[in-house]
């Protein structure tokens, strides 16, 4: 039993969490009075935490994640991971149906249906992202995250790269780069500045959806740049999905 986490008589809510709709459902099940154990990946220095009792680390996989459940008694689990953080999506899936524990996705609406979305070069994965955005621009914006800027070195190599990630990439980045170190939520006169001032003639970023990081599609429209986003995957069949924070705890509270 891992340091700090107690086994909840009765049985405790996992929520797998990193992102806001996370910090917030732990804010509405801390006022509900539900026992709850937020868990974050710990692949962010400095991660925004929520309330309430927080573990960080992976859980070692599936088998992991099924030890974890058992020996803390856990009730129901919501996934409310990124948007792309698949691995651990398949993960819940995979060890809540072994465990026979309920499970929920919340997972915040894309930008598909946006304004403009219908004018964006949409992709389906990095690698694509990165050879069209490779002919489309020379001085390409690029905020995939750093986990996947691998993809982009190659085709990028000689292009004058801005590239924004929350923590410092263990990645040697190519000489041209430019890497700024940044969290949002964004405001659209500081993308402006930014994308102007740098001169950028493409944006490159992934359909994360929320309102965090929109100020720099919002600007890319402004400045009548071509946009390239990685389209999401579809999500786990057989799960149900809700988009908010207040739907997801309704579901908890139903069940506790």
């Amino acid at each position: 039993m891992e340091p700090g986490i107690d086994r909840t008589p009765g049985g405790t809510v996992l929520v797998l969490g990193g992102t806001a709709e996370a910090r917030e459902l732990a804010t509405l099940l801390d006022r509900a009075g539900v026992p709850f154990v937020s868990s974050l990946a710990g692949r962010v220095a400095r991660p925004r935490l929520p309330v309430g009792r927080v573990r960080v680390g992976g859980f070692g996989g599936v088998a992991g994640l099924v030890a974890f459940l058992a020996d803390h008694a856990v009730t129901a689990v919501v996934d409310a991971t990124h948007p792309f953080a698949e691995g651990m999506t398949g993960n819940a899936v995979a060890a809540c149906a072994a465990s026979g524990v309920p499970l929920l996705r919340l997972e915040r609406p894309g930008w598909a249906d946006a304004p403009g979305a219908d004018t964006w070069h949409w992709v389906g994965d990095h690698a694509e992202a990165a050879d069209l955005v490779a002919e489309l621009g020379k001085r390409p914006f690029l905020t995939v995250g750093r986990q996947d800027l691998a993809t982009f070195t190659g085709p990028l190599s000689d292009h004058a790269v801005l590239v924004r990630v929350v923590d410092v990439p263990e990645l040697a980045l190519p000489t041209p780069w430019t890497l700024v170190t940044s969290r949002g939520p964004y405001r659209a006169a500081e993308e402006r500045l930014l994308m102007t001032g740098h001169r950028v003639d493409a944006l490159v970023t992934k359909d994360s959806g929320g309102t965090y990081t929109w100020p720099k599609l919002e600007v890319a429209a402004e400045l009548g740049l071509p946009v390239v986003i990685v389209r999401r995957r579809e999500g786990p069949a057989g799960v149900r999905t809700v988009t908010g924070p207040d739907e997801a705890a309704a579901w908890v509270c139903a069940r506790a």
